[in-house]
C-alpha cells in the first residue's frame, strides 16, 4: 500500500494493538514450519474427535422422547465439546510456546 493512501479502520486498529502488544512487552512469535504442520495435525485430530462426538450424540438422542433426559445427553455433549476444544487449545499453545 502506498504511503499517500489513507488506511483502513482495520489497519489502524491493527496498528494500535500492535503498539499495546510492544508497551506490554509481548513479543510477535513467527511459527515454524514443523509447528504449522504439527498444529495441523492437532486440528485434524480434534475435529475427527468432535465429529465422532457429535454422530454419538445424535445417535444417542434418536431414541430419547423424555425431554428431560433429552436434556441429560444434550448437557454432557456440550460439556465434551468444550473439553475436547479446550483441550486441542492448550496443545496448540504448547506447540506454538516450543513446550511439545
Amino acid at each position: 500500500m502506498a504511503d499517500d493512501e489513507p488506511k483502513s479502520a482495520i489497519e489502524l486498529a491493527m496498528e494500535r494493538l500492535q503498539k499495546q502488544d510492544q508497551e506490554q512487552g509481548l513479543e510477535k512469535r513467527q511459527v515454524t514450519d514443523d509447528q504449522k504442520a504439527a498444529i495441523a495435525e492437532v486440528r485434524r485430530k480434534y475435529e475427527a474427535k468432535l465429529a465422532e462426538c457429535e454422530i454419538l450424540h445424535t445417535s444417542k438422542l434418536a431414541g430419547v422422547y423424555d425431554p428431560a433426559e433429552r436434556q441429560t445427553f444434550e448437557d454432557a455433549y456440550h460439556r465434551e465439546r468444550d473439553r475436547l476444544a479446550a483441550r486441542r487449545e492448550s496443545k496448540i499453545e504448547e506447540i506454538r510456546s516450543g513446550k511439545a
